[in-house]
């Protein structure tokens, strides 16, 4: 669950302290050229020339903390296999405005597009920001709204998400409202060229081999979202199909016509670890 920064903060600290007795940790920021490798930097919300910098945490002795998932998606972004294929992702993100409700999840007014201001305050603030948002929408339940982050390469979309997440909770901070992440595209080189579709398919038979694996890692409260009803496939059960929502994984119409393109795995939570997912995938 995402919960404010500095109480994420606050939380983590005290974590550290008790687990490892330590109360110092190492902060690694790398390469401030590259802005999107590690997200070096981000502009933040207030005027003025501030910046947002996003680290690894590390223990004094050199050892990834647990909830640092960066660091072995690193490893697996840096093979050369894996980077030869310069793997794309996009992400939807949902999120819910706990203290505002509404009886519609479309439309417009105050009294049907609940927290539209939040909305567009955070996609402003991600283009300002340089994050890779391609788009937002309201979804289906009051309050609920959804962005997209990508088309974005490799360890770049974990990083993306993970900042437009902060944003996210620096905006609803300021606007004092509870945002809550509880509970999709995937192209790699080979998929997008000619005869990718064969290749999309060899990968979801590969993610069917590892269903339950990958839904024990694709955050949690998916037993209550992937009940098999409003358009979601049932937890235990793999399926996939063309232009089928209510399935594991989703190929898109064009994607068959043209023989080529990207495949939607629909399985992961909301409040997934973006590195988790992408680098399993």
């Amino acid at each position: 669950y995402y919960v404010s920064p500095g109480v994420c903060l606050g939380l983590f600290y005290l974590f550290i302290l008790l687990v490892y007795k330590i109360s110092d940790m190492i902060l690694k920021f790398i390469d401030l050229c590259y802005m999107f490798r590690i997200i070096d930097l981000y502009f933040i919300m207030n005027s003025g020339n501030n910046i947002l910098v996003m680290c690894d945490a590390y223990t004094p002795a050199g050892n990834p903390i647990p909830t640092n998932k960066k660091h072995n998606a690193a490893k697996i972004f840096s093979n050369s296999k894996v980077a030869s294929e310069e793997p794309w992702y996009g992400i939807e993100e949902e999120y819910t405005l706990m203290q505002k409700g509404g009886p519609y999840y479309c439309g417009v007014g105050a009294d049907k597009a609940i927290g539209r201001d939040i909305m567009d305050a955070h996609y402003k603030a991600c283009l300002y920001a340089g994050i890779g948002i391609s788009g937002v929408n309201g979804e289906f339940m009051p309050g609920q709204w959804e962005f997209q982050v990508g088309p974005v390469e490799g360890i770049s979309a974990g990083d993306q998400v993970w900042v437009a997440r902060y944003l996210l909770g620096r905006i609803t901070e300021i606007s004092g409202v509870n945002v809550s992440f509880d509970p999709k595209p995937v192209p790699v080189s080979s998929m997008r060229n000619n005869g990718g579709l064969a290749v999309i398919k060899n990968a979801i038979e590969k993610l069917q081999v590892k269903h339950k694996e990958n839904i024990a890692a694709y955050g949690e409260g998916s037993e209550r979202r992937l009940t098999g009803k409003h358009e979601t496939a049932y937890i235990n059960t793999f399926s996939w199909g063309v232009a089928n929502r209510g399935a594991s994984v989703r190929v898109g119409r064009d994607t068959e016509k043209e023989g080529k393109g990207y495949f939607e795995d629909r399985r992961p939570a909301s409040n997934m670890d973006p590195y988790v997912v992408t680098s399993m995938i």
